[in-house]
This record gives C-alpha cells, sequence and structure tokens, in this order.
C-alpha cells in the first residue's frame, strides 16, 4: 500500500480545506489506493506551525516524518483573496528535500465561489523550489466548496463531476507515486553543493 500526507492548507479550525482533505483520504481508501494506516491529513487548523523562523517549530518533527514516510502528498490550498493563504505559504518554508524532493504532489485549489486557480499557479511557480515536490500536470479546484463534497452522496451535478475529477486525479496521483519510487532511490540527496534549488 501506498503512503500518503495530505496537507490542509487553512489555518482556520474546522475549515472547507480540512473537509476536502478527510474527503480525499476516504477516497484514497475507497479506491483501495492506501489505507487509514497509511495516509495521514495533516490539518493547519488544528495544529498550526509558528511563523518561521521560530525557536520553537511546534508540531513541525511529527509533520516531517509523516512527509518522510509518504509516497505522494495532496497539497490543499485555499483562496483567500486571489492568494494563497499565509499557512500553507509558512508551511513550505519548514519543508525540504528530506521530506519531499522527488515524490508527486497533487495541488487542490479551494474557493467558496468560482475562484481556485490563482493558488495554484501560485503554488507551482514558488512551493517546489527547495523541497522539489513533483506537482502532476493535474490539479482539482474546488468552488463553491460550502456545497459539495458534503456527504457520502453528490448534491448536484457539479458535485458528481468533480468527485469523478477526483477519483480521476488520485488514481493518476497512485501511478505517479509508483512510477517515482525507484526515481527517488536513484537520485542522490546527499551532496551538499545542491541543497537548495536554483
Amino acid at each position: 500500500m501506498l503512503n500518503y500526507a495530505i496537507v490542509a492548507g487553512s489555518s482556520r479550525n474546522n475549515s472547507q480545506s480540512a473537509k476536502v482533505a478527510h474527503f480525499l483520504q476516504q477516497r484514497l481508501i475507497d479506491l483501495q489506493l492506501t489505507t487509514a494506516a497509511t495516509s495521514n491529513v495533516i490539518d493547519l487548523g488544528t495544529g498550526p506551525l509558528p511563523l518561521w523562523p521560530a525557536e520553537d517549530s511546534g508540531p513541525w518533527a511529527q509533520y516531517a516524518e509523516q512527509l518522510k514516510a509518504a509516497d505522494a502528498v495532496i497539497v490543499i490550498v485555499p483562496e483567500w483573496n486571489g492568494m494563497a493563504c499565509p499557512a500553507i505559504k509558512n508551511f513550505f518554508i519548514y519543508t525540504s528535500k528530506a521530506e519531499l524532493a522527488h515524490k508527486p504532489g497533487l495541488l487542490v485549489g479551494v474557493s467558496a465561489a468560482v475562484g481556485g486557480p490563482y493558488v495554484i499557479s501560485e503554488m507551482r511557480a514558488s512551493s517546489y523550489k527547495n523541497c522539489r515536490v513533483n506537482y502532476l500536470p493535474e490539479h482539482i479546484l474546488v468552488r463553491h466548496c460550502g456545497g459539495v463534497l458534503n456527504g457520502p452522496e453528490a448534491a448536484s451535478e457539479d458535485d458528481q463531476r468533480l468527485r469523478a475529477r477526483i477519483d480521476y486525479a488520485l488514481d493518476i496521483l497512485g501511478k505517479y507515486a509508483v512510477a517515482l519510487k525507484p526515481v527517488r532511490e536513484a537520485i542522490d540527496m546527499s551532496n551538499p553543493g545542491f541543497a537548495n534549488g536554483m
């Protein structure tokens, strides 16, 4: 079984991002891509990281171990005022190649209205540099997030289409996770001369 880390990037407790994270975790289990024991939700709303740099890194050590154990990562990013929220940007300042290098990542934008794509572009542009996560060319946009993914059955045609797209993207993520395992094992990541991306 593959191991997945799912990051709910909102700093709000009981957030829509956390709801989406738990929905995706359950879909991974239902699709037999993982089990409850081999998937973790990192909820930045209930376990926030201190603003980096900080003397006390809060729950980072626990998160780092979960990320290191993961074969793939799902990054759920709420769009606030057209931007990625501060909690998820802060999260990526903590990450390094030790946790995420050459692992596939699926980006999920979350919007209360019809937004979502700006955070996908923002994360593709800036979050991968030092941690070297390998974002898939696929991504998910959860629009009108309050009205979708709220139960086992779809509430609308849009909800049904979103669920189908999620299953499609999770299947691709699983295939990338399998394919990139031997790639990671073949790469020497111990060279101190290239500790950070260019």
